[in-house]
């Protein structure tokens, strides 16, 4: 490190007055230790400050949690006290939502910074994660070992009969306490409720209407509507792939009880309009929000487990029972035909979930990625294609690049096998392909596509389901569809919401391939989303209508120059380290009420619909403020001075 940095000035420090004062204290060596590493020098905040201002910035977000550890050795109380205060002060959300969310995550964040050793591989994530300070360390090597050779034999020939019909819908964030006529101009995550007298109904002067509102989530109405829809669209419906996410966005006033319920609700209504359902757990179905520990750290979310697999065993059998309970995931057989669904859990690689920052990172949580191989290994074998499923798309910025390479190691060794991949998390309607070689992003390099799938909650765009063609033998994909509830029509509030046709990928971009893939018994191969990616770059006409669809025609904004090129790169990211996203300092410390109104929905980078931490804003606003280091900085002094 040079000379000059934050750390060097912390170890000019006065440690020994603080080891003075702690020991006769109830610390632990390790504590008292880690605490003399925390106590700044006199010119700490202004030494990070300018290692900031200099672009030495994973330098200064060690400075940062020096000060951080500084207050999580003092235990959670201390750490969720100031992290309040200084969530209020940076006004990332409300003060009741600061005081809420805060309260539910801080304990996992302190814990984590309090075993976190300074320059670890773990605190250079955790710095880009929330400060936006690091980039994301190199992914260690793990080569993942597979139990038989890739087969020589490619992706199986669609066999030209009749289609079946797949739906899948995703992100539908139920909101119980949702009130038609209530505000929906308000500074809270979720609107459409009365927080205050002025709120209710009767005196807003903006009354949400009784079938939703774009700057709120679902009303259970428009949740039915959606099911009523699917039954009405697609009578003869093969299966439903449903990618996650019940819960709404209020994450600083759940529990579990009320999570419980939410899940017990959603499913129940599926189970009366739907046929087959297979569902994956979203981070939302957690209390705290994205909090799923592996078995190794903590059992806590045993519940959410126990909830889904209450639910999910209606339609995948208790056979796979002991599966759900164990990792939150499944492999079950389709009855009618010759097709596997495996759902993942993928919050075991989602960088909010702040329990996976430890010490030592987990190269394999719960063994998911074992399981997976073993599972696709029987399913090759036994001549199965395989649907795999999960909420966050393994290509997107949220997901760490290290899990996200080992998936995709699996996913290569198992292209032939896998038909598709199915995805939800982003609320926005788009694709990821990926790639043998990630140098060699072509389509003979294509090896497989991710279908996201667009939210039922109208944050991002207008609610909506897709319905896939697939082919009865195969399984392959044929063609997607994707189905609206237009909220500008005049009967949405009134008779209620008319769900029609907005697109089809066949239509709107096999057409304007060179040569043409119009014909209904042909595959989206890889390499026909490949090409569709080509096509955005070389005509921009086509671009602009992609970038229309992926909103479903709601709030379009412009994406041009870096925009595109940025979104064109995150639509070939079949793995996260490859979706040319870099972090920059203070990244995603915006309220999410101002996120709806930001044309965020274009960017890869800034999807978080899926609900921004306020522990995560909090935390990446110390690389943006100075005055809110400072306050740091005194809270720390003034918990010294009391130990």
């Amino acid at each position: 490190m040079r000379p000059g940095s934050a750390l060097s000035l912390l170890a000019l420090g006065s440690v020994a007055q603080a080891a003075i004062s702690l020991e006769d204290s109830s610390l632990s060596p390790r504590e008292i230790e880690n605490l003399e590493r925390s106590i700044e020098a006199r010119s700490l905040v202004d030494d990070i400050w300018n290692d900031i201002k200099n672009a030495a910035t994973c330098t200064a977000c060690q400075g940062i949690l020096v000060l951080l550890k500084g207050v999580a050795i003092f235990g959670d109380d201390a750490f969720v006290s100031i992290a309040t205060g200084l969530c209020k002060l940076a006004k990332v959300e409300d003060d009741d939502v600061c005081e809420g969310t805060v309260a539910l995550e801080a304990p996992i964040i302190a814990d984590a910074i309090r075993n976190m050793d300074l320059g670890s591989d773990t605190s250079k994530l955790f710095c880009g994660s929330f400060l936006g300070l690091c980039p994301e360390p190199s992914v260690p090597q793990w080569k993942i070992p597979f139990p038989s050779s890739k087969p020589s034999t490619g992706r199986p020939a669609p066999s030209g009969k009749t289609p079946l019909k797949v739906v899948q819908y995703s992100d539908i964030h139920i909101d119980p306490l949702y009130v038609s006529g209530s505000t929906t101009n308000c500074t809270k995550p979720v609107c459409c409720r009365p927080y205050t007298a002025a709120d209710e109904p009767g005196h807003s002067t903006s009354p949400a209407g009784p079938n939703g509102d774009h700057k709120c989530d679902t009303p259970v109405g428009l949740e039915i509507s959606m099911y009523q829809a699917i039954k009405n669209i697609v009578p003869d419906a093969a299966l439903t792939l449903f990618t996650g996410d019940i819960v709404d966005h209020a994450i600083w006033n759940t529990s579990k009880p009320y999570n419980q319920k939410q899940i017990s609700d959603a499913y129940t209504y599926m189970s009366q309009y739907l046929g087959l359902v297979y569902g994956t757990a979203g981070n939302h179905e957690a209390d705290p929000a994205n909090a799923f520990p592996p078995q190794s750290i903590s059992n806590s979310s045993q519940w959410v487990y126990d909830a889904l697999s209450a639910q999910w065993t209606r339609w995948v059998g208790a056979s796979a029972e002991a599966q759900i309970e164990n990792i939150g995931a499944y492999s079950t057989k389709y009855p009618n035909g010759n097709l596997r669904i495996i759902s993942l859990n993928t919050n075991f690689y989602y960088r909010m979930n702040f329990w996976l920052y430890q010490e030592d990172i987990e190269q394999d949580p719960d063994g998911q990625i074992k399981w997976l191989v073993s599972e696709l290994d029987a399913a090759e074998k036994a001549g199965e294609r395989v649907y795999i499923i999960g909420h966050m798309p393994i290509g997107e910025s949220d997901a760490f690049h290290a899990g996200s390479n080992y998936i995709d190691q699996v996913v290569n060794r198992y292209s032939s096998t896998i038909a598709a991949m199915f995805f939800g998390h982003t609320h926005v309607d788009h694709f990821e392909v990926s790639y043998s070689d990630y140098s060699k992003q072509d389509a003979s390099h294509a090896v497989m596509a991710s279908y996201i799938c667009p939210s039922l909650t109208p944050t991002s765009g207008m609610p909506s389901f897709r319905v896939y063609d697939v082919d009865p033998v195969t399984f392959a994909v044929l063609d997607t569809t994707t189905y609206i509830a237009d909220m500008t029509n005049a009967n949405f509030q009134t008779t209620g919401p008319v769900w029609t046709k907005l697109y089809s990928a066949k239509e709107v971009y096999g057409s304007k391939l060179n040569p043409p893939v119009t014909d209904p018994s042909a595959e989206l191969t890889p390499a026909f989303w490949h090409n569709v990616t080509a096509l955005f770059e070389s005509n921009s006409a086509m671009f602009n209508q992609y970038i229309s669809l992926k909103s479903r025609g709601w709030n379009v904004a412009s994406c041009t120059g870096d925009c595109q090129k940025q979104e064109i790169c995150q639509l070939r990211a079949g793995r996260s380290e490859s979706n040319c996203v870099v972090p920059s300092p203070g990244l995603h410390i915006s309220k999410r009420s101002d996120e709806r109104h930001g044309h965020s929905h274009h960017r890869a980078h800034d999807h978080q619909e899926c609900g921004m931490s306020a522990g995560m804003k909090t935390i990446g606003s110390l690389a943006m403020r100075k005055d809110l280091l400072n306050e740091l900085q005194v809270r720390v002094n003034e918990l010294r001075a009391k130990a």
